[in-house]
């Protein structure tokens, strides 16, 4: 079966790793020695400002933490979880380019077509692992063990092209087009810019990455006049479709894309080429493309976040992308193919699409909306809340992981506010939340709630590290209130209770579920407590509604609640909307 894959996450790029033979390699005598990248640059469209939240790894999956990451003049750095945000970014409108630093690592990098929501991306770094070592003047192959390698002449310059002498050191990756992990490791995206300076997109049989470091670390290259011989080894699974010459590029790390210069030749199960200096290098068939956007909505019009969206065409296989907060996934398709396309919800839901039809061809840039037919086996949910900082002040700059079924989902919070949208089945109703203040270090607890469908309102939750536990909940359209001491939990004869007072009784809050036996879900739980707000507004009310037991811990461990509802004022019969969530320790 033959397969294409995708380079991004939320921007659909579909690279080929698997073709037909009609796509002729370029002719290298009209390779253009020295291309334009101003001009080239014409085709990346107008400037536009982006919002980026992205997260960088180590081959493990590791996340790796103070990488230094730019998107033209904006920096940022990863986290502890290896994740970044970049706000407002320069980036144009079919182009934005990612790059990530971090020493003992090679240069990484990831290119998309960028999307109107929050672009997210992810990035593999490769770590500078010495493969061989050589010298100066000495002529050396340097092989891994699946048959890549690096012929070398022996002479080299340094950075700023005077000669060196020394020992040399040797990185080599090669990234194999059958491993579903290329596409997380390669740099850019399979963007290029062939020997006539024009754009198009890239099928692609194997990379291979070549770095050399002197004594002193400093990054070596190739002579004038020196060349090296690489080869590629081809997976069995493209040697039926692998041409006997295919041209090769490399990736310009300065602009983001690949450019093509000279060929490589099939032997036996291996492409053969000569280049003559260093960068990751790559043998593929050049295609012309198309940009292309999808926009999944439910039938009532709502956009539809984080599903995942297949695109097949019969001449180049399957690649597939995900939806941002607007329903939307853009990238490079194949120009005039028709293709199927099919939207899938999660894998914990099963293997059948929830949409499914053929579109196409397309011979200009094009985006299609589509619409999800109601399902009774889906659900869509909406997860809201306000996200504070230490002090109480809503978080600017950070973000929330919601975790469902072992599948995470990352949305930026905007001005303290967060919205998580997703569609899940039914095999479960519990999910977890974890929130990080990205600029202030600090991260709430693990948190588990129950879906309250359609839309879920966790109310306020707090970063503070210094914080174990917290009761929050809001009135109506008041200001939330939290408690973040003095609370106390656990068991009181067959009931649940959670009780928060302060030493002068002035601020009382008290939660019972009655005869609790375990985690469940409580109809009519006694809600009790007097406050008085900000705005001198007087609570003295009774509850009714739901409460969500999600976890009960032991002696020592948490106990997690969220409930909605509506009070109703001992003074009056007014029935108001209440929504909260409690994370305090059991008592016992």
């Amino acid at each position: 079966m033959k397969t294409f894959k995708l380079c991004l996450t939320l921007t659909l790029a579909l690279i080929l790793t698997s073709c037909n033979n009609d796509d002729s390699p370029s002719n290298p005598q009209n390779q253009d020695p020295d291309p334009d990248p101003t001009a080239f640059a014409q085709n990346f469209g107008n400037e536009i400002s982006r919002t980026f939240l992205g997260t960088v790894v180590d081959i493990n999956n590791n996340p790796i933490e103070n990488a230094t990451i730019s998107i033209g003049s904006s920096v940022a750095m990863t986290d502890a979880n290896g994740v970044f945000i970049i706000n407002n970014a320069t980036v144009n409108t079919r182009f934005g380019y990612v790059k990530a630093v971090k020493t003992g690592f090679i240069h990484a990098s990831r290119a998309i077509v960028p999307s109107e929501g929050t672009n997210k991306v992810r990035i593999t770094m490769l770590a500078e692992t010495i493969t061989g070592t050589t010298s100066s003047g000495t002529q050396e192959t340097i092989s891994l063990q699946n048959g890549a390698s690096v012929a070398l002449e022996g002479d080299y310059i340094k950075p700023d092209g005077s000669s060196y002498t020394g020992s040399v050191n040797v990185i080599l990756h090669h990234l194999d087009p059958a491993d579903d992990n290329m596409l997380d490791q390669m740099p850019g995206m399979l963007y290029a810019a062939n020997a006539q300076n024009e754009e198009r997109m890239l099928q692609t049989f194997g990379m291979l990455a070549v770095e050399l470091r002197g004594d002193n670390g400093e990054d070596l290259n190739l002579a004038e006049g020196s060349t090296a011989e690489i080869k590629v080894p081809l997976d069995p699974s493209l040697m039926a479709n692998a041409p006997s010459s295919i041209p090769l590029w490399y990736f310009d790390e300065a602009n983001g894309y690949w450019i093509e210069d000279g060929q490589a030749i099939l032997v036996g199960n291996t492409y053969v080429g000569t280049v003559s200096h260093f960068s990751f290098w790559n043998c593929d068939i050049p295609a012309e493309y198309v940009d292309f956007c999808v926009t999944v909505n439910d039938s009532s019009g709502n956009p539809l976040a984080n599903t995942n969206v297949a695109l097949t065409s019969t001449n180049y296989g399957t690649g597939y992308g995900y939806t941002n907060e607007n329903g939307e996934t853009c990238g490079l398709v194949p120009s005039n193919e028709t293709l199927e396309i099919k939207v899938y919800s999660y894998d914990v839901c099963g293997n059948s699409p929830i949409y499914s039809d053929t579109v196409g061809p397309f011979t200009v840039d094009s985006s299609i909306s589509i619409t999800v037919a109601d399902n009774p086996d889906l659900i869509s949910e909406t997860v809201t809340g306000t996200f504070n900082d230490c002090d109480g002040n809503p978080v600017t700059d950070g973000y929330v992981n919601l975790i469902y079924e072992y599948q995470y989902f990352t949305e930026i919070v905007t001005n303290g506010d967060f919205e998580i949208n997703l569609v899940r089945c039914d095999a479960s109703d519990t999910f977890g939340i974890k929130a990080y203040d990205y600029v202030n270090i600090q991260e709430t607890d693990s948190l588990n709630y129950t879906f309250t469908t359609p839309i879920t309102n966790l109310g306020s939750i707090q970063s503070c590290n210094t914080i174990e536990e917290f009761i929050t909940y809001q009135v109506d359209d008041h200001p939330a209130i939290t408690y973040n001491f003095n609370a106390q939990g656990g068991l009181d004869g067959n009931d649940l209770y959670i009780s928060y007072s302060t030493p002068e009784q002035q601020n009382y809050f008290y939660i019972n579920v009655n005869n609790f036996n375990g985690v469940n879900t409580y109809i009519n739980t006694y809600l009790n407590f007097f406050d008085e707000n900000n705005d001198g507004t007087t609570l003295e009310s009774q509850f009714t509604g739901t409460s969500n037991v999600t976890y009960f811990g032991d002696v020592g461990d948490y106990i997690d609640i969220n409930f909605s509802g509506v009070i109703t004022d001992w003074n009056s019969t007014d029935e108001i909307p209440i929504s909260g969530t409690i994370h305090v320790l059991r008592d016992n």
